[in-house]
């Protein structure tokens, strides 16, 4: 593969290695937007299921969504001003606003565990319906990725520190940005169709 930068484009894509791996990661986003669209759809069959088990008016928790929306979304955005910052070769201004990802990434994190905590508590668990057992399938895989994501920030914050700011390190921070980014989308889905979908019904 050529090692030949090219100093006019973005730090992540000056070279040749790096702009086939973000392309790579494209491919990757593509199988995962697979893993989840099979995952919504096995939602959608099972999830008027109930079993004489709760239905989604009976757990969901209204402001406690909300909050998880507002962090992960807000993550995006401190996300994609990390990424600003890391073209304005700013490595100070990166770091910090991936540690914000980071927290916010954390924040979601914790409320999710909290929302099914609650749900277990009020006897609604995988076992209880179908519908049940998709959603949690549903949001777990989602909260698995998250948590595979706080850990890939640690890890790049480290290479960061240690290494500074090369094409290697841009790019990996790039990729995760795409990954962070998908996950947002994901949410999206998942509080439209999910969320929003089973209140109205």
């Amino acid at each position: 593969m050529s090692a030949k930068v090219n100093a006019a484009l973005p730090l992540e894509y000056q070279t040749e290695q790096n702009r086939m791996n973000i392309l790579g990661f494209w491919v990757f986003l593509g199988a995962e937007i697979v893993l989840f669209a099979t995952l919504f759809g096995v939602y959608g069959v099972l999830g008027e299921r109930y079993a004489g088990g709760p239905t989604q008016k009976d757990i969901f928790i209204v402001k406690d969504v909300m909050i998880q929306t507002f962090l992960l979304l807000t993550s995006s955005f401190t996300m994609g001003i990390s990424i600003f910052e890391m073209r304005r070769s700013n490595i100070k201004g990166m770091l910090m606003w991936l540690v914000f990802t980071l927290l916010l990434g954390g924040g979601f994190l914790f409320m999710e565990i909290r929302e099914f905590m609650h749900y277990v508590h009020e006897g609604a668990t995988m076992q209880t319906s179908a519908f049940l057992s998709s959603f949690f399938v549903l949001l777990g895989t989602h909260g698995l990725h998250v948590t595979i994501g706080i850990g890939w920030a640690i890890l790049l914050i480290v290479q960061i520190v240690q290494r500074g700011l090369t094409p290697v390190t841009a790019r990996k921070a790039f990729i995760f940005g795409l990954y962070w980014h998908f996950l947002d989308v994901v949410w999206i889905f998942i509080f439209t169709f999910v969320y929003l979908q089973g209140l109205v019904m």
